[in-house]
């Protein structure tokens, strides 16, 4: 397994702006946890994160959000990207829609996303199923990703695993699963 982590939308418009999300705030602390072990064993972390331009199609559901070059689409200083990370904007719900992550991933030989953030009915579902389609191994671990509603994250977690086959694996496991293959 070559993993990379996928940080997704943990955006100050998401968290505490324009879409504000309280849901959100105690994933915070576990993706920092999995940044930190992700970084050490030299995976690759790519931030996938919205910036829009006026008039973008999610405007018509979401209203102004994210904004590219705004402060509200910018990541959140507890989960600020470090230098050696990847930010690619993207303007769609998916993390792979012409943003070029593909073909980052596939130059650093990864076979494994770990996904993580926000909305996980929303644009980690679309991230997943582009992943699938481009036949990486999916990781979400739940503590790790949030929706604006409870119910909906935890159907976006079932729908996750019963259509994109993505293994549901908390942050501690994801990292004592790695130590393991390690040993």
């Amino acid at each position: 397994m070559k993993p990379a982590v996928i940080v997704i939308d943990m955006l100050k418009d998401f968290v505490t702006g324009a879409l504000a999300n309280p849901l959100s705030e105690p994933i915070i602390p576990r993706i920092a946890v999995l940044l930190d072990e992700a970084r050490r064993q030299g995976w690759p972390v790519v931030y996938a994160n919205d910036a829009h331009l006026p008039g973008d199609s999610q405007q018509r559901v979401w209203g102004a959000h994210s904004l590219a070059g705004t402060e509200g689409a910018e990541t959140i200083p507890e989960l600020e990207p470090q230098d050696g990370d990847l930010v690619l904007p993207k303007r769609f719900y998916s993390g792979f829609y012409e943003t070029g992550l593909d073909s980052y991933l596939r130059q650093r030989d990864v076979d494994t996303v770990i996904l993580v953030g926000q909305h996980t009915d929303i644009c980690v579902r679309h991230t997943a199923a582009d992943a699938l389609f481009r036949d990486y191994e999916i990781i979400v671990p739940p503590d790790a990703v949030a929706s604006f509603v409870a119910d909906d994250h935890e159907r976006g977690l079932a729908y996750l695993e019963r259509v994109y086959a993505a293994r549901l694996i908390p942050v501690d496991g994801v990292i004592g699963e790695h130590a393991a293959r390690m040993a």
